[in-house]
């Protein structure tokens, strides 16, 4: 049985969906969205609040603001409210529905911005906001995502030990790439393991972060406009690219079976999937980390309407055969096309061989 009287103490730490079933493909798919947050922005939410009260940063009266497309902003209106601060987020016009007014739900005030920056986008100016408010009033404590060392800290700390308890004989780890929080924490902490493991980036198309050409991303969490502050490549073996559609496409055979996963999360499953058809090792243990389930994206990634218009008609279709998901394993054959009756054929012929 599990107590708590704060509600930023609670993780499920050592959840996993044996993804062989769906995909065909052995993989194991790490959740991290089971918390009072959501997502897996808790714990680097959690370190750098923790971090920002040990050095004194943090004093009572303080306002907390941060950057974010909307997990982090989630986690931090939850710790703020348990903690009593106030909480400012500033977002832009990608961030979902559901999370903005989940962040007010849980007291923040949210400022969303619509107007990209010539030079980094929409984030270039969420950060100029947030720098031009700190200059008027210190009351105002910016913990940067993209800058704090409390980012990766966390999953070296948390996430990536209690996947090396899981897997003790793990060969490739798949994490996603935002601000890199995740994926440096990880690949920092396997570089020193017991035994060599691949850590392949996975990235959405239209991020720069891996040195790529800029352009239009529509989901929120992967990705960035500006190179992140805390990438080392030195320590990361690959990273690939996952158009958004794929990603939506990979959220969708997941939600057929019954697991209902964020765009985060279709995107690192696109691009994990993609890397094993590539490089066909039945025997590999491989892991991807799923960092958000899927109830803030019902307005958007599982919205038909939503989806077609940004996409296109095709992108909900039938899957394509060798698609990065390819053939889901056990899938029904389509139904026979029925035969028809006596009844029937005798009409088609009064009709001249028509269906009535």
């Amino acid at each position: 049985m599990s107590v708590i009287s704060t509600p930023y103490t609670f993780n499920e730490e050592d959840l996993y969906v044996d993804l062989r079933s769906i995909t065909g493909r052995r993989v194991f798919l790490k959740c991290e969205g089971f918390n009072f947050a959501g997502s897996i922005k808790l714990k680097p939410a959690t370190e750098m609040v923790e971090a920002a009260e040990r050095s004194g940063l943090l004093r009572p009266g303080s306002v907390l603001v941060e950057s974010s497309s909307g997990n982090m902003g989630v986690a931090l209106s939850m710790i703020a409210a348990s903690k009593g601060y106030r909480f400012l987020c500033v977002t832009d016009s990608r961030c979902n529905l559901s999370t903005r007014l989940l962040m007010e739900a849980l007291g923040a005030r949210v400022h969303v911005v619509t107007e990209p920056s010539a030079d980094g986008g929409l984030l270039r100016t969420r950060i100029d906001y947030i720098r031009a408010l700190c200059a008027l009033d210190d009351r105002y404590v910016w913990l940067s995502q993209y800058t704090n060392p409390g980012n990766w800290k966390a999953h070296y700390r948390r996430t990536a030990p209690a996947i090396a308890r899981s897997f003790p004989g793990l060969d490739v780890l798949f994490v996603g790439a935002g601000t890199t929080g995740t994926l440096m924490g990880c690949a920092r902490y396997f570089r020193h393991w017991h035994r060599p493991v691949r850590i392949v980036a996975v990235d959405t198309a239209g991020s720069v972060t891996f040195g790529g050409a800029p352009g239009r991303r529509m989901l929120p969490g992967l990705g960035m406009s500006v190179h992140p502050p805390l990438l080392d490549e030195s320590v990361v073996d690959e990273a690939v690219h996952v158009e958004e559609a794929d990603s939506i496409r990979a959220c969708h055979r997941l939600a057929e079976r019954g697991f209902l996963f964020g765009g985060s999360t279709g995107t690192v499953v696109s691009g994990a999937m993609g890397w094993l058809a590539r490089h066909d090792s039945p025997g590999l243990t491989a892991v991807a980390i799923a960092p958000d389930l899927g109830e803030r994206y019902l307005e958007t990634v599982y919205q038909a309407n939503w989806v077609r218009a940004l996409y296109g008609d095709d992108v909900l279709g039938p899957s394509e055969s060798g698609g990065a998901l390819g053939s889901l394993a056990g899938d029904p054959p389509p139904p026979p096309t029925p035969t028809p009756g006596p009844q029937a054929r005798h009409r088609r012929q009064e009709n001249g061989g028509r269906s009535p």
